[in-house]
């Protein structure tokens, strides 16, 4: 992303963490701060009008590139975000380029108390130019130096800790010391913050593969579940059809059982009139029988 704010400061080094949280998001400013607190960020150059620099995000390295120019602060980061005015990661930048821009303090020297509107670094930095523009080196100090930068470079290769560094009677010489021991421990911080970032992305690509793997049997049990379902539905239609069909058979079964009822209750009712029929015959024949018999008496 890459912003664009008006700024009236002449050098890079002006800007405190006071202006910086005034034109920024507050939780842009925290997040800044807690990167500043974790040793995230790494100014590979800078001067008082660019700072090229990266920073260790919580998805990734990202870099930076800030810029003082014609009145304007120009800041490009390689992230996506859309913080405005700038990102968390440039105010990281400029936090730390502040911390690291200032002079460091020497116990011996006497200390010149600053104004009250004017922060302690500017008045030192002025107090130190006026004073001598040469650095003055010792000899001696010189030579502890470069006894002192071979076994500080091997541990540098070595990705180690920096021997302790000698006492030197020069304060420039013991603030290139301390530059150096500054920027090893920020590399090997750096690398062991890179190392710490791969191995969480190779668990957590290990998790994505896995999770996948899961998703994907759950997909293929899902398959087979709607294969199961649409059998299962295959049958039901088939079993309404039959259950269609014995129904249809029982209302034509309740039809012929009611015609067999209205059959068999003419039959009982022609049965009935058969035996008054018969009942009538029976006594005409008796009737005829008791007739029958004085007139066969007679004739004898």
């Amino acid at each position: 992303m890459r912003n664009k704010i008006p700024c009236s400061a002449e050098r890079l080094g002006l800007l405190d963490p006071q202006m910086i949280q005034a034109v920024s998001e507050a939780s842009a400013f925290q997040i800044a701060q807690q990167y500043l607190t974790e040793n995230r960020v790494r100014i590979a150059e800078a001067d008082d009008a660019q700072i090229t620099s990266a920073v260790i995000g919580n998805a990734g390295l990202y870099e930076q590139t800030i810029r003082l120019k014609d009145g304007h602060l120009l800041s490009k980061c390689s992230c996506t975000l859309s913080e405005e005015p700038m990102c968390r990661h440039c105010i990281g930048v400029l936090l730390e380029y502040h911390r690291w821009s200032q002079p460091k303090p020497n116990a011996d020297a006497p200390q010149d108390s600053p104004p009250p509107n004017q922060p302690a670094h500017f008045v030192s930095r002025k107090t130190a130019g006026n004073s001598s523009s040469i650095p003055e080196v010792t000899l001696s100090d010189v030579v502890k130096l470069m006894e002192w930068l071979p076994s500080a470079t091997l541990a540098i290769q070595a990705q180690g800790q920096l021997p302790d560094p000698p006492q030197y009677t020069s304060p420039d010489v013991s603030a290139w010391t301390h530059a150096i021991c500054h920027l090893a421990e920020g590399r090997r911080t750096s690398d062991q913050a890179v190392t710490r970032l791969r191995a969480e992305m190779r668990d957590r690509e290990t998790h994505v593969r896995r999770v996948t793997e899961e998703l994907q049997i759950s997909m293929d049990e899902a398959k087979v579940a709607q294969m199961t379902a649409e059998e299962f539905r295959l049958k039901i239609a088939t079993h309404e059809d039959r259950l269609t069909k014995v129904a249809h058979l029982a209302i034509e079964m309740v039809a012929y059982e009611e015609q067999m009822r209205l059959a068999t209750s003419d039959l009982l009712q022609q049965d009935s009139q058969f035996e008054k029929i018969a009942g009538s015959i029976k006594e005409l024949a008796q009737t005829l029988i008791a007739t029958a018999k004085p007139m066969l008496k007679d004739s004898e």
